[in-house]
């Protein structure tokens, strides 16, 4: 039996690669084929057509890297076709193994319609279905020579990734441009072929249902005539027949398949090339769509289809069509699929307000699920934040590609910071690429965590990341599955349909708290430090412009820039989608980046300083503005006043080398080496630094991970350190309060200043790094004393408490996690926070004292920069500026504060005089995250905020107008229908909120 079936699969594999495949083109013509090269960047529509191009043959060598080359191919239908099937096939040069990463075309009539995209696995344009024979063919094609940036040997340093260092060279070889006819039963019968010979090979080995459909294969290939397949192709077909019909066992697992094109925003190509991308994707889709009866297409991110509406209007209006019949589904809710570890509270919330109001306005479709399927990892602060933006359910499969790890369930229940659960689904088919192969269907009932209490799972299907979506193939091998023994059940399904039925079957299923860490891809958090910067300073101009812009439109009129705001904070958006701020993308996408972010800081700044000069008035009086949401040396939040004195700093030498920094609160000592080697907290009497250990330390560590270069940090790089205690220079500062530390080591140079200020109880240092190292990690460490089991590292709206210890494989799985603005560290009554104003990695990790005595010392080391080869081989190669604090004694109300305060340190005017703030709050722990006006036009003020420490609050907000009603609202600004709003006593309002909980009110002005 075993040789049988050995030698049935052997004759099946060779059948129908020699014989079957090749016949369902029987006949062709080739056809007439010129071509136009774009100049520079891509031409509008109208112009490819218009243009004169040359005549070109097949074989010929073509495109440029990340060129255009419009070719235009006619011919006729011979009259013997007539009757017939007939279709263009278009080869622009593919490699089939590669869909999305390489040329790609969108095929046009001659008065611009679009017709469909090219891609490797998508290469036919239907011409008539029947010919009637002499028609005249003319199509053009708008082709994108992509050049192949992975190339032959995968995450090998390439020039390839930039327009400036690509070069000139064509990438292709045009491989076949002809009219054909298509033979419909024998493309059947290679459908019905693969489906059954990759269900057989699935099927336990000793199934009868596996022999059952081995015997039919078998007498299958008997009715093939080798030498005429179109001739016996019916009578092939007809002894499938049974098995196909053999129905599927009513306990089999049920999978919605959902038709799918993941496309990354930017990654292996720049953001312009997504916008054609995105199109190609769509024109496909509705084709699809009207072909196949029974499919549904879903479409995710919000920004991708606004470039469909504002570059390619047609294929726009064939959307709106396909969205109006309910098959062309938007999906997901957000402006982009972005990463959820790094964007801060304000702009996680944002992407749910811009992606869902985008889909309401145009369609007036509202998302319930959220849709991240490749996303690297979610923080615990989203559940919530999914929540308040009216959404229910998310959907992500990427934690399967954790590497220690198995996660437990594929249908649960999230729970975020604040005890919001949020049903969650992890399809078991474990890829957004599925293409109804047997081997994933299998794959997806053999792995399905959750068997006895739920039978339903999701399969996104279509090809994926460079986009292409669902062929026609998998849609016919669907059909195939929807009920057959031995397989699943397939059923195209909506997304909404899917989480319906899932919930339904499975209404208290398992709980998982916390984050989702994704135990691979770590270095994401550290990569392209410029892009990460650019985000985080970019969240910080945000809030500030709309701060100030709010408070002058209701003190003195100020217009309040709503578009030009709304149009920033897409901007903003979109560069977090989770290839470009994570640091995965090519050179292209971050040379953009940093100028983009350059260019919104200059618009931002612009607002901030047109408010904050309307608020101040003319006059000479000194003021400080201070957008942080604490007071700041007697400077209120959200105010501006004259600051207070604040006392002085002492700076003296250092007995055996080094200088002293104090100022009644902190006695920072730093030796000769320019290391911390004390920092005392003079009032607590008590020594954050470690005995016998240095802060101020940074370490270098080689770093060549096994592969995914610019986004994994493998464990074992930290056997291998290089502790850069060698310093230039260590010199006093001239302002009498800081020390200047200048270090060299191989192609790069650090100068670090050290300051102290009056009166704050933190040390800042600011380092400067001229970086030109190669596949090095560069890390700032600061060993403290104290013995603590956990630390607080902050996250949207909240903080999550992670372990400093490894006794479990999860615990020793987060080498590398993500904090936003501070890691904060305590024993009861005293703590450390190490605060930053613009990077994410870092680690925290236990060691036996230096000093022999016994107790632990806690290390947090924040990460600084990379310097991996690709995508980008010039990663990070420059100079970079960050700051850090370092503060003694503090509680996690003190390292929420500071980690404010460092990201928006104050601006100075002279102005008349004070500056009331719009909201005041009366408790510490509530924390504003958005003073704003309401984005409808009406006046309104917003106010968002959230209990920051981790416990219950009561607090009074006091509005600085007239208000004459409150609201609770949404993200949206809508109001909650079951929510009772809080009381409005005069300018005083009250409210309670849960440990992290987020609110949102709507104040009405008078």
């Amino acid at each position: 039996m075993h040789d049988d079936r050995t030698l049935v699969e052997a004759r099946l594999r060779r059948v129908l690669d020699e014989r079957i495949r090749p016949a369902v083109y029987p006949e062709s013509v080739p056809l007439e084929v010129a071509v136009w090269h774009a100049p520079g960047e891509p031409v509008p529509v109208a112009e490819g057509i218009a243009a004169e191009p040359e005549p070109v043959g097949v074989g010929a060598r073509w495109g440029a890297p990340w060129g255009t080359s419009w070719f235009r191919v006619t011919g006729t239908v011979p009259e013997a076709w007539a009757g017939r099937t007939v279709e263009a096939v278009l080869d622009l040069g593919f490699d089939e193994n590669m869909p999305g990463f390489q040329c790609e075309g969108l095929v046009y009539r001659p008065d611009g319609t679009p017709v469909k995209g090219l891609n490797p696995r998508n290469q036919w344009v239907r011409i008539g279905a029947p010919a009637e024979g002499g028609e005249q063919v003319r199509l053009h094609i708008e082709a994108a020579s992509n050049p192949v940036v992975l190339g032959h040997r995968p995450f090998a340093p390439t020039p390839l990734g930039d327009r400036d260092t690509a070069g000139g060279e064509p990438q292709y070889t045009l491989a076949r441009m002809d009219l054909a006819v298509l033979d419909e039963d024998v493309w059947q019968l290679v459908i019905d072929l693969e489906v059954l010979g990759e269900l057989m090979a699935e099927l336990p080995v000793d199934a009868p249902r596996r022999f059952e459909i081995l015997r039919a294969v078998d007498r299958a290939l008997d009715a093939v005539d080798l030498q005429d397949v179109n001739g016996t192709a019916v009578e092939a077909r007809s002894r499938l027949a049974g098995v196909l019909a053999a129905p599927a066992a009513p306990s089999a697992h049920r999978i919605s398949a959902v038709g799918h094109a993941h496309i990354d925003s930017a990654w292996l190509w720049p953001l312009r090339e997504t916008v054609r991308k995105a199109a190609r994707t769509a024109a496909n889709m509705t084709a699809l769509l009207d072909d196949e009866p029974e499919f549904v297409f879903a479409m995710s991110q919000a920004q991708q289809w606004a470039w469909v509406k504002e570059h390619r209007p047609e294929v726009w209006a064939r959307v709106k069509r396909a969205v109006a019949d309910g098959r062309f589904v938007p999906a997901g809710g957000m402006w982009v699929e972005s990463d959820t570890n790094m964007p801060g509270s304000e702009a996680m919330a944002r992407q749910f307000v811009h992606g869902k109001r985008f889909f309401l306005d145009e369609f007036g479709v509202e998302n319930d699920e959220v849709w991240l399927p490749d996303t690297f990892g979610f923080a615990a602060g989203l559940p919530q934040i999914i929540r308040a933006a009216g959404s229910r359910y998310l959907l992500t499969q990427k934690i399967s590609w954790s590497r220690t790890n198995r996660f437990p369930h594929h249908t649960f229940r999230w729970e975020g910071v604040d005890g919001t659960r949020i049903f969650t689904h992890f399809p078991p088919v474990d890829t957004y690429n599925c293409s109804m192969r047997g081997a994933e269907i299998a794959h997806a009932v053999r792995t399905f965590q959750d068997k006895g209490v739920a039978r339903h799972s999701l399969a996104p299907t279509g090809w994926g990341d460079g986009g292409g979506g669902t062929t026609r193939e998998m849609v016919a091998r669907a059909a195939r599955l929807r009920d057959l023994e031995g397989s699943a059940t397939v059923t195209w399904e909506t997304p909404a349909a899917f989480f319906a039925k899932a919930e339904a079957e499975y209404p208290e299923p398992p709980v998982w708290v916390g984050e989702l860490y994704l135990e691979l891809h770590r270095a994401t958090l550290t990569s392209q430090a410029g892009t990460k910067q650019g985000n985080r300073r970019s969240e910080h101009l945000l809030r500030e412009a709309e701060l100030w812009a709010a408070t002058a439109a209701v003190r003195t009129g100020f217009p309040y820039p709503y578009e030009e705001l709304d149009r920033i904070w897409k901007t903003v958006l979109l560069h977090q989608f989770h290839d470009i701020l994570p640091g995965s993308s090519i050179a292209w996408v971050h040379r953009e980046a940093r100028a983009t972010y350059d260019r919104v800081a200059k618009e931002l700044n612009g607002v901030v300083e047109a408010a904050q000069r309307a608020l101040a008035g003319e006059g000479t009086v000194p003021l400080v503005f201070n957008a942080a949401p604490h007071p700041r040396a007697g400077v209120p939040a959200g105010g501006a006043r004259t600051p207070a004195e604040q006392g002085r700093t002492e700076l003296s030498d250092r007995a055996g080398g080094g200088y002293v920094l104090a100022n009644g609160l902190l006695r920072i000592e730093i030796d000769a080496r320019g290391l911390v080697v004390s920092a005392h907290d003079i009032g607590a009497d008590r020594e954050a630094v470690a005995p016998g250990r240095a802060g101020n330390l940074l370490q270098l560590h080689p770093d060549l991970p096994n592969m995914w270069d610019a986004w994994d940090v493998d464990a074992f790089y930290r056997n291998t350190v290089t502790d850069l205690t060698d310093a230039d220079e260590v010199a006093a500062g001239a302002d009498g309060a800081s020390v200047r530390v200048v270090r060299s080591f191989g192609a790069s140079r650090v100068t670090q200043v050290l300051s102290l200020a009056p009166g704050e109880r933190r040390l800042v240092v600011d380092t400067e790094v001229d970086w030109h190292e190669r596949e090095k990690f560069l890390k700032l460490a600061f060993p403290l004393d104290l013995h603590a089991e956990r630390y607080a590292s902050e996250t949207q709206f909240g903080h999550v408490h992670r372990p400093t210890h490894t006794n479990t494989s999860w615990e020793a799985a987060r080498f590398e996690a993500c904090n936003h603005r501070f890691v904060h560290l305590e024993e009861p009554g005293w703590g450390v926070a190490v605060v930053n104003d613009s990077m994410y990695g870092h680690d925290v990790t236990r060691a036996v004292r230096a000093d022999g005595d016994r107790g632990t010392t806690t290390t947090v080391r924040v990460s600084l920069l990379r310097a991996p080869r690709f995508p980008d081989p010039e990663t990070d190669q420059g100079v970079h500026r960050f700051r850090h604090a370092l503060v003694p004694g503090a509680g996690i109300g003190d390292a929420v504060r500071e980690g404010w305060r460092i990201n928006l340190p104050p601006r100075r005017l002279t102005g008349a005089g004070e500056v009331a703030p719009l909201v005041t709050v009366d408790r510490e722990s509530v924390v504003v995250t958005a003073v704003k006006l309401a984005d409808d036009g009406s006046g309104d003020v917003v106010v968002r905020f959230h209990e920051a420490h981790g416990g219950r609050a009561r607090a009074t907000l006091t509005t600085g107008f007239a208000a004459t009603g409150v609201q609770v609202t949404d993200l949206l600004e809508r109001p909650l229908a079951d929510t009772e709003p809080p009381g409005l006593d005069g300018d005083r309002i009250s409210v309670r909120l849960r440990p992290f909980e987020l609110m949102t009110l709507r104040l009405k002005r008078a």
